[in-house]
C-alpha cells in the first residue's frame, strides 16, 4: 500500500499490492496506457482478485486516489495537531510536502496529477479535498489572527502554497535537479513577502524560516 508515514505490512495484503502496482504503473506510463492485465502482472495477483476488490481499472484508480488524498489529509492533521502559529503550520506543511516529494515521489506525483478529471470525473479535484480545505483554513486562521494580511482566502492560500506546489511539479518534471528542501528558505520567504503584515527584511524575522529549513534538510538526509 502506498503510505506516506506507515510502514508497508509484510506480507502485503492483496488489495494493497494491487494499489501499489497501479500507482507505479499509472505514474510511469499514464492511466490510459495501462491495462488491467499489466496491473495484474506487476501485483502478481489474479485478474479475478482485481475485479473482486475494485471492480476494474477505474475502481483501482478511484481507490488509489481516495487513499492518497487521505494520506495527505493525515499529513495536514498531524501538522495542525502539533500546534504553533498559522505561519508555523504553513511552513511545516510545505516542508513535509517537499520532503515527501523526495522520499515518496510516486505518491506525490499521483496526488498532484493535473488531469484526474479525465479518468475520475466524479472525484473531487485536489483543491477541493479535505487536506487542501484544511490548508486554506490555516491561512484563513492566520488572517483572522492578524498574522497574515486580509485578502480573499483563495488568493491568500495560493500565495502561501501555490509556489511550493509549482516547485513540486517542476521537480517531478525533472526541471529542478536539486532536492526541494534546499529551496525551502526561498519558497517560504516568497510566500511570507506576499502575506505577512510586518517587514521581513530583518534577520530576526527570517530566523524561524532558516531554522525550519535546517531541520527539514536533516530530516530528508
Amino acid at each position: 500500500m502506498p503510505y506516506l508515514k506507515k510502514l508497508i505490512p509484510h506480507p502485503e495484503p492483496i488489495d494493497c499490492r494491487i494499489l501499489t502496482a497501479a500507482l507505479d504503473l499509472f505514474v510511469q506510463h499514464g492511466y490510459h496506457n495501462i491495462s488491467i492485465h499489466e496491473i495484474q502482472k506487476q501485483a502478481q495477483v489474479s485478474i479475478g482478485s482485481i475485479y473482486n476488490y475494485f471492480g476494474g481499472k477505474e475502481g483501482v484508480a478511484r481507490a488509489l486516489y481516495q487513499h492518497i488524498l487521505n494520506e495527505l489529509d493525515q499529513v495536514v492533521d498531524d501538522v495542525i495537531a502539533e500546534g504553533g502559529s498559522p505561519a508555523d503550520q504553513c511552513q511545516r506543511v510545505i516542508a513535509d510536502l517537499f520532503n515527501y516529494t523526495e522520499t515518496h515521489r510516486n505518491i506525490i506525483a499521483f496526488a498532484f496529477h493535473p488531469k484526474h478529471a479525465e479518468f475520475l470525473p466524479e472525484e473531487p479535484q485536489p483543491s477541493d479535498s479535505s487536506a487542501f480545505t484544511k490548508m486554506r483554513g490555516i491561512v484563513q486562521c492566520g488572517m483572522d489572527l492578524g498574522e497574515f494580511r486580509q485578502m480573499d482566502t483563495w488568493v491568500a492560500a495560493s500565495g502561501m502554497f501555490g509556489g511550493a506546489i509549482r516547485m513540486i511539479q517542476l521537480r517531478l518534471e525533472g526541471k529542478i535537479e536539486r532536492p526541494l528542501p534546499e529551496y525551502l528558505e526561498e519558497v517560504l520567504l516568497t510566500a511570507k513577502v506576499g502575506l505577512c503584515t510586518e517587514p521581513i527584511n530583518k534577520r530576526n524575522n527570517l530566523e524561524p524560516i532558516l531554522n525550519l529549513q535546517a531541520a527539514s534538510i536533516d530530516a530528508a538526509a
